[in-house]
């Protein structure tokens, strides 16, 4: 059995890989979204991440697409307890922003596609500079009083309004995030590396990052001269036009091919060996597409192998 991990200073306890659930309901249908669900879960994980605006980018969907999938898989599998489910506020093209009134509306619009009473981590999806700091954090503090939410977290947000964010809920004795999400990856270093980190660091807060295989680049199936048929096939491709690009492919290759893992797997153990870092994110449109992932519970790098990776990736 894989160990969890702490979540912060929370009492949730996590899988050191969080399935991703923007392809649910998007590039996965439902049948899909339940394989991949079923296989995850199976493996030990318990630890699902979505957004109550996936997938509004979808031609004919309007948002809540995941959470729906997501919640109809827990209702059909009766295993609400056993799964930590994050989702998000901010972004829904219905409730945009982040009022307090428009978050406790998204909340009780994300618990009712999500079919169960309550949101394990609720993190506010984008900052929202419109609005104090004050109206944020009270409103998610009123959701965790009234047993909405049971911890609260922040992705995409500067060092300064986070520091700002846990400063208030410090003094004023209101719900404090626990967790950040960033993007993060070994191509993507500086979106986190430096001042967010140290924030991170200090607050104790757990890691969850983003886009941790570079929407698939990661992965090294993106390769000169190849033709990879996915939905994010331009944003991941564009790292071969890199010098870093291609320079971590072959550090990645490297360190894949003497310890006989995938990639991936490679890609998502330098990053789940971070400071900070918890669980990486990563989503699987198929079940093949898992174990590649969920090696990560099981890979240890050496320190020469992280050395080599991080170099590659500087």
């Amino acid at each position: 059995m894989t160990s969890l991990r702490k979540l912060g200073s929370s009492d949730l306890e996590v899988f050191p890989l969080s399935l991703g659930g923007n392809v649910f309901g998007w590039t996965a249908d439902r049948a899909q979204s339940f394989a991949v669900l079923d296989a995850y879960t199976a493996a030990g994980g318990n630890f699902v991440d979505t957004a109550d605006t996936y997938s509004a980018w979808a031609p004919g969907n309007e948002g809540g697409e995941s959470e729906t999938v997501l919640g109809d898989w827990l209702a059909a599998r009766g295993n609400r307890a056993d799964v930590v489910v994050a989702t998000k506020v901010g972004a829904h093209p219905k409730y945009k922003g982040l009022s307090g009134v428009n978050i406790k509306a998204a909340a009780d619009a994300s618990l009712r596609r999500l079919k169960t009473d309550y949101i394990d981590l609720y993190y506010t999806h984008f900052d929202d500079p419109s609005v104090p700091v004050e109206e944020i954090i009270t409103a998610l503090d009123e959701l965790v009083r009234a047993g909405k939410v049971r911890a609260v977290a922040a992705s995409n947000l500067s060092p300064e309004r986070l520091q700002e964010s846990l400063d208030l809920s410090d003094r004023e004795g209101l719900a404090r995030y626990v967790a950040l999400q960033p993007r993060y990856n070994l191509v993507s270093r500086d979106s986190y590396e430096g001042p967010l980190r140290d924030v991170a660091s200090r607050a104790g807060l757990a890691v969850v990052p983003y886009s941790s295989l570079a929407s698939g680049f990661l992965t090294g199936k993106y390769r000169a001269g190849a033709v990879v048929d996915s939905a994010r096939a331009g944003s991941a491709g564009a790292h071969l036009e890199s010098e870093r690009g291609p320079r971590v492919l072959a550090a990645l290759d490297e360190v894949a091919r003497d310890r006989g893992v995938e990639v991936a797997t490679v890609a998502l153990a330098w990053l789940a060996s971070r400071p900070t870092v918890v669980a990486p994110i990563a989503s699987a449109r198929t079940v093949e597409q898992l174990p590649a992932l969920l090696g990560v519970a099981g890979l240890v790098l050496t320190e020469g192998e992280l050395g080599r990776l991080t170099s590659a990736s500087g």
